[in-house]
């Protein structure tokens, strides 16, 4: 067991849930806005006070020293300002000196930053941030104490082809161990891409399961307070609203 939650809370931001992820599972948080979902994940990073118990390979995580913390975990904000005018290399290598360049370029290249590796940090698009921010994380866990990585709205700024390079680097690191518990709005993604599911509706963890499990009608139309239907289409299943 990899992480475990016991009646984790933050007062009048998340009610007390309970909650175990094992390694190389990539578990979906889904919600509406408010819900609580960028609470959640700030705490399981450590970041954010609250109560109850958090355990990260057996040990709890206020217990873990700041470095080996780091090592270890990695959390994206669903929001960063620009660290100035420092060049996208000097950014990305902040993140790990200790692993290889050969990792690192790797990265560049699964997320079309090689002709950016020069340029100031305050001359990229949102876009073009987004994608060193994603670089950056999940090279702090390239290397082997790297277990968890937490990322808030990771897809924001990301175009079709972008995306696709994202799930199928994010999908070769979990089939090697790593665990992901990532948030987002694309109930179709996380329909085709999450092992689990987490729903999430003002402040309360009011599912967890497989996709099959949580991604029904039923209760996506609950928590989203709008019809949902799942359908069938070329052999694809997709979820969609309905009035």
């Amino acid at each position: 067991m990899l992480l475990q939650c016991e009646g984790v809370a933050i007062a009048q931001r998340l009610a007390p849930f309970d909650a175990q992820v094992n390694a190389g599972e990539l578990i979906h948080l889904l919600g509406p806005n408010g819900a609580g979902k960028s609470s959640l994940l700030a705490c399981l990073a450590g970041l954010l006070p609250g109560e109850g118990t958090i355990l990260l390979s057996g040990q709890p995580l206020l217990a873990w020293r700041h470095s080996a913390l780091a090592r270890t975990r990695a959390y994206l904000a669903q929001q960063q300002v620009p660290a100035g005018r420092m060049p996208v290399w000097h950014y990305l290598r902040l993140h790990n000196a200790e692993t290889d360049e050969a990792a690192l370029m790797t990265l560049c290249q699964t997320f079309q930053l090689v002709d950016k590796l020069g340029r100031p940090l305050s001359q990229l698009s949102g876009g073009e941030w987004q994608r060193v921010r994603l670089a950056a994380v999940l090279f702090q866990l390239a290397q082997p104490e790297g277990k968890l990585l937490l990322l808030d709205e990771p897809l924001t700024g990301l175009d079709l082809a972008q995306q696709a390079a994202f799930d199928g680097y994010l999908a070769s690191r979990v089939a090697q161990g790593l665990t992901v518990i990532m948030s987002g709005h694309d109930i179709n993604h996380s329909l085709h891409h999450a092992h689990r599911v987490w729903l999430m509706k003002q402040g309360t963890l009011v599912q967890q399961g497989t996709v099959d499990e949580v991604l029904q009608p039923e209760g996506l139309s609950k928590v989203f307070d709008v019809p949902f239907r799942r359908l069938r289409v070329e052999n694809h299943e997709i979820l969609t609203t309905f009035l």
